[in-house]
């Protein structure tokens, strides 16, 4: 018999045998996990909004108190405004991560790693001047002095358009660089003709313009015309009283285009965080207002980029059943190792019922290859002479018994081993009397 130190030493190679295979298919599936498996997502991202008085600037400071409880820091950089937002998130290691865009200022195919999170609220455009009479097309303004924002401005490049759309040509002296509230103040002093805003009706300066008795609000009449020539605006309507009940302000429904503001992020943004970024979305932009309905916005048809797949996934369906149970980085952190353990139950659960059976096959195959032996001998002895020798046949056997005696198995393959060593002594009773004739020179 084996000594047990070696018989246990096959045994274990046996078993490393048999389950190496399964290791490198399990080695195989982490490896192909780990692919689609996305890092952890970052805690440190960058906004690029407007001017520190301005609307862009005030509502990525709510972002960055809505992404701090997830425990994610949200750096909020000023802006020049929506054009520089663009060109800081089109340029590679600039370091931003998420702006507000004007609708109508980025085209898609000059930056096809941005996309867009949604429309997150109506920019409404208000004209204001101090013309006499009614003003209520653009062409009534041409040759007046226009304020129409600094240069790299959303309003600039919008009032730009307009202009050029109704074939008005302002000379260089009387296009002014002022916006928001210096724009404000120089139209009541009469220093400007009229000035062009692209701002929420809760900006310091149209509140102040609706007030202003001198001061006169032109209603596009062509609204609809602008919209179905400018797939970026949309036709709105602020109506009577909208501003003030009381004092009735505006004195009645007035016409305005509107663009909108769109949250748009590099393409590489991590979803996790896109999946924040279209919450905060919600929260801060779905309510009602003077311009738009509960739930109106975000909305994610007819931007200037792709959407992202993540927040129209989050708009329609909210977030993933993890997150609605879980804080941000443990669902995180759940959803990344469901990601890994699914290869390895897809794969261990066949294993497991492969590899006993591979098992079984190897120990089992060790002791039936004896029986071939004990056939061809078998056949030999039936085809072989009364007066052949059987000394032969004898020493075969004592090989195959001398091998079997050294095999080494599991216990419970004990049986199958003692089978072998009976049928051995089976096929030696048949020799026997043979060797027995040699000897005597006459049969038994």
């Amino acid at each position: 018999m084996v000594p047990p130190s070696v018989g246990e030493s096959v045994l274990l190679r046996d078993m490393l045998i048999a389950w190496w295979s399964a290791i490198l298919v399990v080695a195989v599936g982490f490896a192909v996990a780990l692919h689609f498996v996305k890092p952890a997502p970052p805690d440190y991202v960058v906004i690029s909004a407007g001017a520190e008085d301005g609307a862009y600037f005030a509502y990525a400071k709510r972002y960055r108190e809505i992404l701090a409880r997830h425990n994610v820091v949200l750096e909020v950089k000023p802006s020049s405004g929506a054009v520089e937002n663009y060109e800081r998130l089109r340029k590679e290691g600039s370091g931003i991560d998420i702006g507000f865009v004007q609708g109508g200022i980025g085209v898609a195919d000059d930056a096809p790693d941005l996309r867009s999170l949604g429309s997150m609220y109506f920019e409404p455009v208000w004209i204001f001047h101090r013309v006499s009479g009614t003003i209520d097309r653009l062409t009534q303004l041409e040759g007046r002095r226009l304020a129409i924002g600094p240069e790299g401005s959303g309003t600039r490049r919008l009032a730009t358009a307009l202009l050029t759309a109704n074939g008005i040509s302002v000379p260089q002296g009387k296009l002014s660089e002022l916006t928001g509230s210096a724009a404000a103040k120089a139209l009541q002093q009469g220093e400007i003709d009229a000035v062009l805003l692209v701002a929420g009706h809760q900006s310091a300066a149209v509140a102040t313009l609706l007030r202003e008795p001198k001061v006169r609000l032109m209603s596009f009449v062509q609204a609809e015309g602008y919209a179905r020539n400018f797939p970026f605006l949309s036709a709105i309507v602020l109506p009577m009283g909208g501003i003030d009940l009381r004092q009735n302000i505006p004195g009645q429904d007035v016409h305005l285009l509107a663009t909108t503001a769109n949250l748009v992020v590099r393409e590489e943004l991590h979803p996790a965080i896109v999946g924040l970024l279209a919450a905060a979305g919600m929260e801060v932009h779905g309510a009602p207002g003077l311009f738009q309905d509960k739930g109106q916005f975000p909305f994610v048809k007819g931007g200037d980029f792709p959407v992202s797949p993540e927040a129209e996934r989050y708009y329609k369906s909210g977030p993933s059943f993890l997150q609605r149970f879980l804080p941000f980085w443990a669902a995180i952190f759940v959803d990344r190792m469901i990601v890994l353990l699914v290869p390895f139950f897809a794969l261990l659960i066949p294993l497991a019922r492969i590899l006993p059976a591979l098992y079984d096959w190897r120990i089992s195959s060790r002791i039936n290859r004896n029986y071939g032996q004990l056939r061809v001998i078998e056949g030999e002895l039936d085809n072989s002479a009364a007066d052949e020798t059987s000394a032969k046949f004898s020493a075969r056997l004592d090989q195959i018994e001398d091998r079997v005696n050294r095999l080494s198995v599991p216990i419970s393959y004990n049986s199958q081993l003692y089978t072998l060593r009976q049928h051995i002594d089976m096929v030696r009773s048949r020799v026997k009397p043979q060797a027995t004739a040699d000897r005597d020179g006459r049969p038994v």
